[in-house]
C-alpha cells in the first residue's frame, strides 16, 4: 500500500513571525493575490484523508509554509542514489502526493519546487535526459480542489483537464488512476507556468492598456514592437482563451508539447459611409518557444492567475510531458 502526502500550502498569517517564508512560497509568490493567501479550507482535506484511509494508505497531512517546508516533502520522492550525484525522482516510488490547492498559483509554487530539485544544471547534463528537455519526468501530484466555484465559468486547471474535484474521487484517482503527462513551460525568470500567462491583463480600473513589445514565436514575429497591443496570451492550456469575450487562443492543449501565442492589436477600420470603427486583429503562431520584448514600462501580466510587471524581456520555453497529474 501506499504512502501518501496530502500537502496544504498555509497562509501568511499562519506562518511563524508573520510571514511564508523565503520569498512566500506558499501563496505562489510574493506577487500573490488575496485569495492565494486566504485560510486553505479543512472539510475537502480532512475528507480525502479518511476516504484514502479507509483504503488501506499511510495518509500524512501536511501544511508547508516555505519553499524549504515544501522541499521537505519533496525529498520524499527522490530516487536512489546515482554515480552522477544527481538528486533524481523515484519512477517506482511507494510515495504519492495530493496537493490541496486554494488556486492555479498554490499548484505552480509546488511544480516549481519539483523543478528546482530535479532540474540538473547546464553543465552536468546527464545522457539519459531527453533532447527536448531540461527536467526528468518529474513524479506525478494529485490535484485536491478547495475552491468548487472554479469549476465552473471561471475554471481552474484541474477543471479544465477534468481531474476530480469531490475528496473521494481524487483519493480513488491517487491510488487507482494512472499518471496523465502534461506540458511545462519554463521561463528565463525561474519560474514555470502550467496554464498560461496574459501580458496586459489589466489597468488602472481594471481596463487593459495598450503596449507596446516585440513578439516571437520561434521564428515568427506577431508584434515588431510598433503596434499597440491590446494582450497577449501566452497558452500552455486554455485558461487565457478569452479576453472579455475577445478569442485569444483556439487550440491550446498542454499535450500537444507546443506553445500557442496570440497577440490582439486594435486596428482601425472605414465603414463604406466613412465611419471609423474600431476592430481587432488576432495573430496567432505555436512553436516551442516564445520571447517577449516590452518596449514600455510596467506592463501588467497575470501568469498562472498571478500578477506581475513586466520590465525586460521575459522567454517561456516547453518542456514536452515534463509534470503529470493523478487521473481517474
Amino acid at each position: 500500500m501506499y504512502d501518501v502526502v496530502l500537502l496544504t500550502l498555509g497562509s501568511e498569517r499562519d506562518a511563524p513571525g508573520g510571514g511564508c517564508g523565503s520569498g512566500g512560497a506558499c501563496c505562489g509568490g510574493a506577487d500573490a493575490t488575496p485569495e492565494e493567501r486566504c485560510e486553505t479550507p479543512r472539510v475537502p482535506v480532512l475528507a480525502c484523508a479518511d476516504a484514502l484511509t479507509a483504503r488501506g494508505a499511510r495518509v500524512e497531512p501536511v501544511t508547508a509554509r516555505s519553499d524549504a517546508e515544501i522541499d521537505e516533502v519533496l525529498a520524499r520522492l527522490d530516487g536512489p542514489a546515482r554515480s552522477d550525484g544527481l538528486t533524481w525522482p523515484d519512477p517506482d516510488s511507494k510515495t504519492r502526493l495530493v496537493v490541496a490547492t486554494a488556486s492555479d498559483a498554490q499548484l505552480r509554487a509546488v511544480v516549481r519546487r519539483l523543478v528546482r530539485r530535479y532540474a540538473p544544471p547546464p553543465s552536468r547534463r546527464p545522457a539519459d535526459l531527453a533532447g527536448d528537455r531540461t527536467v526528468p519526468d518529474l513524479p506525478p501530484v494529485a490535484v485536491l480542489p478547495l475552491d468548487p466555484a472554479r469549476g465552473g465559468p471561471h475554471r481552474d486547471l484541474a477543471a479544465q483537464l477534468g481531474l476530480p474535484r469531490d475528496p473521494a474521487a481524487v483519493a480513488a484517482a491517487v491510488l487507482d488512476g494512472t499518471p496523465r503527462r502534461l506540458d511545462l513551460l519554463r521561463n528565463d525568470g525561474g519560474s514555470v507556468t502550467l496554464d498560461g500567462a496574459l501580458i496586459g491583463a489589466a489597468g488602472e480600473g481594471g481596463r487593459p492598456p495598450r503596449w507596446r513589445g516585440r513578439v516571437e514565436v520561434d521564428d515568427v514575429v506577431l508584434s515588431h514592437g510598433e503596434d499597440p497591443i491590446l494582450a497577449c496570451a501566452i497558452g500552455n492550456a486554455g485558461g487565457y482563451a478569452n479576453l472579455d469575450g475577445l478569442p485569444l487562443l483556439a487550440t491550446a492543449d498542454p499535450t500537444d508539447g507546443v506553445v500557442e501565442v496570440a497577440v490582439a492589436v486594435p486596428v482601425v477600420a472605414r465603414s463604406r459611409f466613412g465611419r471609423r470603427k474600431l476592430r481587432f486583429e488576432v495573430r496567432r503562431a505555436r512553436g516551442r518557444a516564445v520571447a517577449v520584448v516590452p518596449r514600455d514600462e510596467n506592463v501588467p501580466y497575470l501568469d498562472d492567475g498571478v500578477q506581475g510587471e513586466l520590465n525586460r524581456k521575459r522567454s517561456w520555453w516547453t518542456e514536452p510531458a515534463a509534470w503529470a497529474v493523478w487521473a481517474s
